[in-house]
């Protein structure tokens, strides 16, 4: 229903027609920054940012928890550019320190990624959700994507609708939305669904660290697109 159109696999020949297939109204996945794709009046777009710290965290799992099947369809599908992928260290803080360092790594530029979408924030079809404000009120937060994407609520589903956009919801079902059911991951579409939570690098980053990662922050972003990274609708309080 919402294929990842960047994604080598399934190979474009095969993920292309499927698309026009569709008949409902479509939306696409992307990980792309706005300067890599069409930015086209007749869509919208909704990007949704986390703070690096837990972005990294959260990568750590996916990347730590995946097969060898993982590994084959990224590594050995035709048109991979660059090295191929390799397997993680155990360590989450080191693989957080990486990640800062080589901006990203092993995935895909971050702050650029987050940089050009603050860029064209204003724009009328254009709609950047902060992860921990999603958790702070989903409830708001689907009424405010709604209103944007002009879908009107059906009031009698809103209980429903709330109860299949929780996390506990989504885990449970894991395996409807997960690629491939899972397959690609060690204990399935579970682990793939992971925490769902923010702040896991309180206790483990050193002072140093932290204060190295905002320094970083606010040098690839400027002060503001910095403290909304980090604060999301708090940002400037």
């Amino acid at each position: 229903m919402s294929p990842w159109v960047d994604m080598r696999i399934p190979p474009k020949e095969v993920k292309l027609p499927v698309l026009e297939e569709q008949t409902h109204r479509r939306f696409l996945k992307t990980h792309l920054p706005v300067d890599a794709l069409v930015l086209s009046p007749k869509a919208k777009y909704i990007y949704i940012a986390r703070d690096g710290r837990d972005v990294a965290w959260s990568f750590h799992n996916h990347h730590i928890n995946a097969n060898e099947a993982y590994y084959d369809a990224v590594n050995n599908s035709p048109g991979r550019v660059g090295p191929p992928f390799e397997r993680p260290t155990d360590d989450v803080v080191e693989y957080f320190r990486e990640f800062v360092e080589k901006d990203g790594y092993p995935f895909w530029p971050f702050w650029e990624n987050i940089r050009t979408w603050w860029e064209v924030r204003d724009l009328p079809n254009v709609l950047l959700l902060h992860f921990a404000d999603m958790k702070a009120d989903m409830p708001g937060t689907i009424r405010t994507i709604a209103a944007f994407l002009e879908i009107p609520i059906n009031e009698e589903k809103w209980p429903a609708i709330l109860e299949h956009c929780s996390f506990d919801y989504m885990k449970a079902n894991a395996e409807a939305t997960v690629p491939l059911n899972g397959a690609l991951w060690e204990g399935g579409a579970t682990t793939f669904i992971n925490k769902g939570t923010n702040g896991r690098w309180k206790d483990m980053l050193t002072e140093v660290d932290n204060k190295w990662y905002e320094a970083e922050a606010r040098k690839q972003l400027g002060e503001e697109c910095a403290d909304w990274l980090t604060n999301g609708s708090r940002a400037g309080r």
